[in-house]
């Protein structure tokens, strides 16, 4: 009887040992993804530095920009996850010559042709920002829903939607293995726009993991690829990067 009991015993331990874990909630997923991109260091930086190069691609042909830079300030808070806030400058030249240059200073966004009136950027930043939205998921106003899983380059990625306290809705892809961030969607003015990461660096001195090819993609089809090589972590940027006369 007693060893009849022992087995019934084992037999029940081994059934628990065995029993899946419960899936993650959107929450977790997003807590996992925050500390394998580099923990609270990554989700408050002060300013951001990338460097690298551009290949751009029109009527079946790339042309590549040797030179495609960014640099970002960001505020602490984060309520439109397609606004533009903080401070931003992209420059993308080819052959020394600037392709284009476009900045913003906390109020109103350049281009070669000089300032711009605030509908267009507004329309231009709305293609462009969103990304941030998943540094900030877990702030006061967001919530998350947990959606149907999908692949990215035939991995795996849970797929979580990101409302911002505007109701503005972005879609991350996180890679179920290693909870990489690999992919964020959402709408623009130009479309459904997606980009996938990959190619991930760091280094030693920051608790910060880079992409370092960034695929652009609107309506499902490949725009750009961005190849960033160099990055730092919480320069002192001057004023004057984010505003061209």
């Amino acid at each position: 009887m007693k060893r009849a009991l022992s087995l019934v015993i084992s037999f029940a331990l081994i059934l628990l040992s065995c029993k899946k874990a419960p899936p993650l909630t959107a929450t977790e997923i997003i807590q996992k993804a925050h500390e394998k991109a580099g923990g609270s260091f990554w989700q408050q930086p002060n300013s951001l530095t990338l460097k690298g190069y551009g290949l751009f691609y029109r009527n079946g042909t790339s042309v590549k920009h040797e030179i495609h830079n960014m640099w970002r300030e960001f505020e602490q808070t984060k309520n439109a996850a397609h606004q533009a806030n903080g401070k931003v400058r992209i420059e993308s030249f080819r052959d020394s010559t600037p392709i284009f240059i476009v900045t913003y200073d906390g109020e109103n966004t350049y281009d070669l042709n000089g300032k711009q009136e605030k509908q267009a950027a507004d329309k231009r930043w709305s293609s462009n920002f969103g990304y941030g939205a998943i540094r900030h998921a877990l702030d006061d106003g967001y919530t998350l829903e947990k959606i149907a899983n999908d692949t990215v380059k035939s991995n795996i990625t849970y797929t979580i939607k990101i409302t911002d306290p505007t109701n503005g809705e972005t879609f991350f892809g996180i890679d179920a293995t290693d909870f990489k961030i690999v992919k964020v969607a959402f709408q623009t003015p130009r479309g459904w726009h997606h980009r996938e990461y990959s190619e991930f660096f760091s280094k030693e001195k920051y608790s910060w993991l880079q992409a370092g090819r960034v695929e652009l993609f609107y309506n499902g089809k490949l725009s750009n690829e961005i190849i960033w090589e160099d990055f730092e972590v919480n320069e002192d940027l001057p004023d004057s990067l984010f505003i061209l006369k």
